[in-house]
């Protein structure tokens, strides 16, 4: 199943999270099948850059945002 997850990148107590496509079983920084953005935590406001037709597409398709994703997803109002 594909699922749309966060992918942590960054230093100690600085994450820094790439939106990714992958394969539901894949391990958290396994090999992504497609890159759909970034999310940065650490700045104030959040930095977050999405490509909506992408998500959208994938959703479409049968991906499976995860719990984290909706929440980005929702305020970014692209669900």
């Amino acid at each position: 199943m594909l699922k749309i997850r966060l992918m942590r990148f960054g230093a100690k107590k600085r994450p820094f999270y790439r939106i990714v496509a992958i394969d539901s079983r894949a391990p958290r920084e396994g090999k992504a099948l497609d890159f759909l953005g970034y999310y940065d935590p650490t700045k104030e406001p959040a930095l977050v850059k999405l490509d909506r037709e992408k998500i959208l597409d994938l959703i479409r398709k049968g991906a499976q945002p995860s719990q984290p994703v909706l929440r980005i997803l929702k305020r970014e109002k692209i669900i």
